[in-house]
């Protein structure tokens, strides 16, 4: 079966995989990526002001001929004198009226700015959901105490390399029904092959008869709810999606790639 659908704190759902159109493929044109994207089965489209790619996105949706009901749009604020003007040009460049999710890309963006400007954008209907990104523990519990509206989302950088990192962050999160969002999970095999890591995954992967990769989805599925993950191949997206139907990972098995991934990243 899919990825189902994950229920935020603010009542809305969100996708639980998301095609990603930073990283790689920042400011370069999109349109055909995510329409492959859409073609191959995802329904939440990840981007950010500082990607360049808000305009392919809303031009991919439109040559898609898919409801905008039917796609959850997340975008990221980076800049601008305040947080709805920024919005409203994100908005233009989308050609939509509305996003799902709005978050601050980092949390040096909120200098000079109060979290009542954001949950203003939601009680406007210019995001259904909102939120933060690359938030630390420390950082998330400063705003949930000041916040009328609690952010519905934290996107981080997470794998099993830096997940000891992240742990009381994910707690602290839960308490307050707030989505982990991960990037950069598949990083283990993409950017730091041959490490501790690979052994775990490569035995979990065995058992099963599937892929590494996959293995890494269904280990990052089991820490968090969300996850954002991107390719330009049709059949590594398809291999990213078929993640879902694997059997689940043990506790043993999610026990082993904590252990590994604490290890350090390889020398």
């Amino acid at each position: 079966m899919p990825f189902g659908n994950i229920k935020l704190n603010d009542g809305n759902k969100v996708p639980a995989i998301a095609f990603g159109t930073g990283s790689a493929l920042n400011n370069t044109d999109v349109t055909n990526s995510i329409i492959q994207a859409l073609k191959t089965g995802f329904s939440h489209l990840d981007t950010a002001q500082r990607y360049g790619s808000e305009r392919y996105v809303g031009a991919a949706i439109k040559e898609s001929k898919l409801s905008r009901a039917d796609i959850f749009v997340c975008t990221k604020y980076n800049s601008g004198p305040t947080f709805r003007q920024s919005l409203e040009e994100s908005l233009e460049r989308l050609s939509m009226t509305y996003v799902d999710l709005y978050l601050i890309h980092y949390p040096e963006r909120m200098e000079n700015h109060e979290w009542r400007e954001v949950e203003m954008i939601k009680q406007d209907g210019l995001a259904r959901s909102i939120g933060v990104s690359n938030y630390n523990l420390q950082q998330l519990q400063a705003l949930v105490e000041r916040a009328k509206i609690k952010p519905a989302v934290n996107q981080i950088y997470l794998h099993p390399y830096n997940y000891k990192d992240h742990k009381a962050l994910i707690e602290y999160a839960a308490r307050y029904d707030i989505v982990i969002e991960a990037y950069g999970c598949l990083d283990p095999i993409t950017k730091y092959p041959g490490g501790p890591v690979d052994a775990p995954v490569a035995a979990a992967a065995n058992r099963r008869g599937v892929l590494p990769v996959q293995i890494l989805l269904a280990w990052v599925k089991a820490k968090v709810a969300v996850f954002i993950t991107t390719s330009t191949s049709k059949h590594h997206l398809q291999e990213h999606l078929a993640a879902a139907d694997i059997r689940p990972l043990t506790q043993y098995e999610i026990a082993a790639i904590d252990v590994a991934g604490a290890c350090g990243l390889p020398s």
